[in-house]
């Protein structure tokens, strides 16, 4: 299972992490032997970050190496799920395109299929730019990643009968006192068989996971024994969606930017097997926490804790319309800060 050829850093029961360039390990890897490629590679952010970020206008030609691996070793019915942060262009508050020119330049010339776009919504995250948003009041804060679901075919195998949600209130009044089937103004012929109680929702392509651990293993681990923490790792709950949603146990899943090894984590415990490559040997002696004999069950991870409250909701934009606006759009569009503000600089 492991790539050929290669001694791992750390080895546990089902998994390896190789500290090593991710091209290195895939180099090694067999021709359609990965079930799933699931990474969060590096943002093309406009300030370079510790982790090694590359700046919005080479990201497109320094990921090209890391597609053509990928279309090798990836099976046919397999899955690349890749997570990616927005970016802003340098002073000015307009976005960069470059996660979706990625999308298109892996579709178009290394023929990907996109199966499904996802939106990851952060609840917790802080809002940012702060001079964008906090200062000059010109947007709102960016709390939504893409999540692009790739495919070197039409058909990656997937079941969402392992990601489905506890139906809402309004559903569970609807089963529980019926509705009258009818052709809805917007086309949509709801039938009888809307009615069929299948125990849970499917759910939608936005994942709501606040990415906080402020008190996690991880970070005590790191903290107490003065290793550096990764500033940019994911919560469990996003790669556990689609390592159930679109593998078995026993299949493989590769992260090639792996970090702290939270992908490897899950994987574990899900009883995959998994490779995670990382470049950075810091990040590495912090993930080694994440797999100690005494925090597993069964020789496994341990089950994190269910989250106290099962849903996150988004207040209606219209709550406070009917307030007065108290200030006046910027005429200059927000190119000059508030003059108060200007005052006290």
């Amino acid at each position: 299972m492991a790539p050929r050829e290669s001694t791992a850093w750390l080895e546990t029961r089902l998994g390896s992490i190789h500290h090593d360039d991710s091209l290195n390990v895939m180099a090694r890897c067999k021709d359609a032997s990965i079930e799933m490629i699931l990474t969060s590679p590096p943002f093309a952010l406009t300030r370079k970050k510790d982790y090694g970020n590359e700046q919005e206008d080479a990201y497109l030609e320094w990921f090209r190496s890391f597609a053509v691996e990928f279309h090798r070793i990836l099976k046919d019915d397999g899955s690349l799920v890749i997570d990616l942060g927005g970016a802003w262009k340098p002073g000015i508050p307009v976005r960069s395109l470059y996660h979706f020119k990625l999308l298109i330049m892996l579709c178009e010339e290394y023929d990907f299929q996109l199966a499904q776009e996802f939106y990851w919504w952060n609840p917790s995250k802080l809002p940012t730019p702060a001079e964008w948003v906090n200062i000059r009041r010109i947007r709102v804060k960016d709390a939504v990643n893409t999540v692009w679901w790739l495919a070197k075919s039409s058909w990656p195998r997937a079941s969402n009968w392992r990601v489905l949600q506890p139906y809402s209130d309004s559903m569970r009044d609807l089963l529980a006192h019926g509705y009258k089937a009818k052709l809805r103004p917007s086309g949509h012929d709801i039938s009888e068989k809307f009615s069929k109680d299948n125990g849970a929702a499917i759910p939608p392509n936005l994942i709501a996971v606040p990415n906080t651990e402020s008190n996690s293993r991880y970070l005590r681990y790191c903290a107490e024994n003065d290793i550096p923490a990764h500033p940019a790792r994911f919560p469990a709950s996003l790669p556990e969606y689609f390592i159930r949603l679109a593998t078995d146990p026993g299949d493989i899943v590769l992260d090639p930017f792996a970090g702290s090894c939270v992908t490897g984590e899950v994987a574990e415990r899900l009883e995959r097997k998994w490779i995670c490559a990382e470049v950075n040997e810091e990040y590495l002696l912090g993930a080694k926490v994440r797999f100690d004999s005494k925090d597993t069950v069964d020789g496994g991870a341990k089950r994190p804790k269910k989250p106290r409250d099962s849903y996150y909701r988004i207040p209606h934009p219209g709550l406070l319309w009917d307030e007065k606006p108290t200030e006046s759009l910027p005429e200059d569009g927000g190119r000059s800060r508030p003059a108060h503000l200007r005052r006290e600089t």
